[in-house]
Parts: C-alpha cells; sequence; structure tokens
C-alpha cells in the first residue's frame, strides 16, 4: 500500500467530526484492512454499563468502509451493513477490525469483527458485521 494512501486514509478519518467526539482511533490500515479502538469511558456506554450498542455499530461501520475505500484506491461509502452484536461490551478498549473479502471495480464486500480488550489484554467478540463498500464516484451513476 502507498503511503500515499496511508495518509488519505488518516486525514478522512480524521475529518470526521463524529469519531474524534467519540476519541476513537484509525489504529492501522493495510491494503484492504482497517483498525478502529477507542477507549471505553462512561459517556459512550448506556444505561447498564456496557459501551452503547451505537457506538459499536459505529466502529464496524466506519472500519468497514474504511477497509472497503482503501481495497477501491480511494474516496468510498457504506452502500449497506449487517451488525450483529454477540455479547455485552465490558472492557477497557473497544477494537474494530475489517477487512474486504471480494473486491470488484466499483464495490468491495467487508467483513468486521468488534472486540473489547480487558485489563489483562484478553480479547472479546462483542459484534461481527458485513457490508458492501462502494467507490464515491460510483453514487453519481
Amino acid at each position: 500500500m502507498t503511503t500515499d494512501l496511508t495518509r488519505f486514509a488518516h486525514s478522512i478519518f480524521q475529518a470526521q467530526p463524529f469519531s474524534m467526539f467519540l476519541g476513537a482511533e484509525l489504529s492501522a490500515v493495510g491494503p484492504d484492512s482497517a483498525e478502529i479502538r477507542v477507549v471505553n469511558r462512561p459517556e459512550i456506554q448506556q444505561q447498564h454499563g456496557f459501551v452503547h450498542g451505537g457506538v459499536i455499530s459505529h466502529l464496524a461501520d466506519n472500519a468497514l468502509t474504511f477497509a472497503g475505500g482503501l481495497a477501491l484506491g480511494g474516496d468510498a461509502l457504506t452502500a449497506e451493513y449487517k451488525i450483529n452484536y454477540v455479547r455485552p461490551a465490558v472492557g477497557e478498549l473497544v477494537v474494530a477490525r475489517a477487512e474486504a473479502t471480494a473486491t470488484t471495480r466499483r464495490q468491495a464486500v467487508c467483513r468486521c469483527s468488534v472486540h473489547v480488550v480487558s485489563e489483562q489484554g484478553e480479547e472479546h467478540l462483542v459484534a461481527v458485521a458485513q457490508g458492501t463498500i462502494v467507490r464515491a464516484d460510483a453514487q453519481e451513476d
């Protein structure tokens, strides 16, 4: 992957007000993959003390879109995605890891797993997602 594409990904991420509001970090990128993380804190939890499902969904959607965008070589948008929550998110850190599994010229089908990381460094799966990511210029058709 080119340094230019890495810089582009980080500049796009830094321009996302909601991600910045959450304190999220684009922690890793590859030619067809992305990792986004956020430190768990009371402001992103729901009434039972779990990380709010909307935060988990945002991390999954964003990681899917970055993985697909990197695989497609540029700016991209989510065309659709589905998420399954498999356990409450309780831990110090929430990490979403996504990768493109099938890519054409115009779209990428991507998968994402979202984990919480405990104080001891143990990871536990909290959600899985799949989505279709399209090139941003494909939306003009």
